[in-house]
């Protein structure tokens, strides 16, 4: 069994890891470490997501970095503010023990004179998102003309930035640099980027994809109609009770419409994506982060970075554009080691863009049962009596009218007011009763 202290790290880091109770390093951590350590080349690593990436690269960048030097010494370019403030906690936690090392983080969505002051001060590592480094760059507020490593993290979510912003944050960059580049996927965007910006000469590291990206992720699919698409959706997530998950939706429009959707129905949901304030956004997260909203309803984007332990489902409420970003959706869950289910909602049209997505991953995807037309309705009914039930009492109803109401029900058992609302939800939502489902399903 491969350990830390086997793969070349000083004690410092060795004590970090063992005090967050990390004893054993995964596959792409077992490659990528004693490479970056002990060869002088770029670096291409290809993991899917919650593999330890972080640590991968990040335990020996901190290894590698000069304390005595008062430079920033590498830069880590990431697609998000929020996967930028993970690696920057993770840093920090793994340099425990190094504490003249400092690190920032300049990430967009917050005020940037803060950051500016902060790189006043003695800077190795500068976690970053490329639209705020170029701003800091244009503002002469960084300087990074001696950095040694150029970290690009999740790659293949920062193509479109990178396209327009690389060659300005390269070129203030000595050539002397190396490159490390971590990816869940390699598309031929990312290839391009090797190409054009990395040496002749890269180490290339892939962990085992099939077991280590995919062995605890169930991969399910249903069909549904447009007209009842939601009503599946809210019976799914009504038997997922108090388990914390995230669905996801390819536009913003579509995220604000779901998400209203369910708080009208009373579910502990949230909603993220670009258009939101960074404040808002850092609310939402530390909500669903703490465990007061059990579901975020996400674009694809906005959930870069979301590192939440013990979520049990994925949703895809509409099928991803790309197959890449179907492996980064599904890997939000089954995380260190444990199970999840990423279930994708399909509309009859598109189930033959399913059988592109097994064969180009390699997965087996399993039909999830699909509820029958009784039980929706029965589903939503709940739903209603719990609307009900989570509905605040308004105290400012005069008590002469309370009286009168009170007057109304004053003879009936709770069962029988019971009986007498579920009869009154069927009759105003024109629903036929149970035991008139039974007796269509005799005929």
């Amino acid at each position: 069994m491969s350990t830390f202290n086997k793969l070349g790290l000083n004690e410092h880091l060795l004590k970090a890891l063992a005090d967050l109770d990390i004893a054993k390093p995964t596959a792409i951590q077992t490659k990528t470490i004693p490479a970056l350590l002990n060869d002088n080349k770029d670096f291409v690593g290809i993991a899917k997501t919650g593999t330890g990436k972080t640590a991968a690269f990040g335990l020996p960048l901190l290894q590698l970095i000069d304390a005595k030097v008062a430079k920033i010494q590498s830069v880590i370019l990431v697609p998000t503010r929020e996967l930028g403030h993970q690696i920057f906690e993770n840093l920090k936690a793994f340099s425990k023990y190094i504490p003249e090392i400092s690190i920032a983080e300049i990430c967009g969505g917050t005020p940037v004179k803060p950051q500016i002051q902060r790189l006043q001060e003695t800077t190795h590592i500068v976690v970053a998102t490329p639209g705020r480094l170029i701003d800091l760059i244009n503002r002469e507020a960084i300087e990074i003309s001696e950095t040694q490593y150029l970290i690009l993290d999740e790659a293949d979510q920062m193509v479109t930035d990178l396209k327009e912003g690389l060659d300005i944050i390269v070129s203030e960059l000595p050539k002397s640099r190396k490159t490390w580049l971590f990816s869940a996927t390699m598309p031929g965007a990312i290839k391009q980027l090797v190409q054009n910006y990395m040496s002749k000469h890269v180490t290339n590291v892939a962990a085992d994809m099939e077991i280590t990206g995919n062995s605890g992720i169930d991969h399910q699919y249903i069909v549904v109609d447009p007209i009842e698409k939601l009503n599946v959706l809210m019976h799914f997530l009504t038997s997922k009770d108090r388990q914390q998950g995230i669905i996801f939706c390819k536009t913003k429009a579509a995220v604000n419409k779901l998400a209203k959707n369910l708080a009208i129905n009373r579910f502990s949901s949230g909603a993220l994506h670009g258009s939101l304030t960074q404040p808002i956004r850092d609310r939402i997260m530390g909500q669903f982060r703490e465990g007061h909203i059990n579901i975020l309803v996400a674009t694809d984007l906005a959930a870069r970075g979301i590192d939440v332990e013990g979520l049990s489902f994925v949703v895809n409420y509409h099928l991803p554009d790309t197959f890449e970003m179907y492996v980064h959706r599904s890997g939000r869950t089954a995380r260190a080691g444990a199970k999840g289910l990423s279930l994708t909602v399909l509309q009859p049209e598109e189930v033959a863009e399913l059988e592109n997505f097994k064969k180009e991953l390699g997965l087996q995807f399993s039909e999830y049962k699909k509820p029958t037309t009784q039980n929706l309705e029965e589903n939503n009914a709940l739903l209603w009596a719990k609307q009900i039930f989570k509905t605040k009492p308004n105290h400012e109803v005069e008590t002469a009218f309370k009286d009168q109401i009170k007057t109304v029900f004053h003879h009936l058992t709770k069962d029988e007011l019971i009986e007498k609302l579920i009869a009154n939800y069927l009759l105003q939502n024109q629903k036929p009763s149970p035991s008139e489902h039974l007796k269509k399903t005799k005929k």
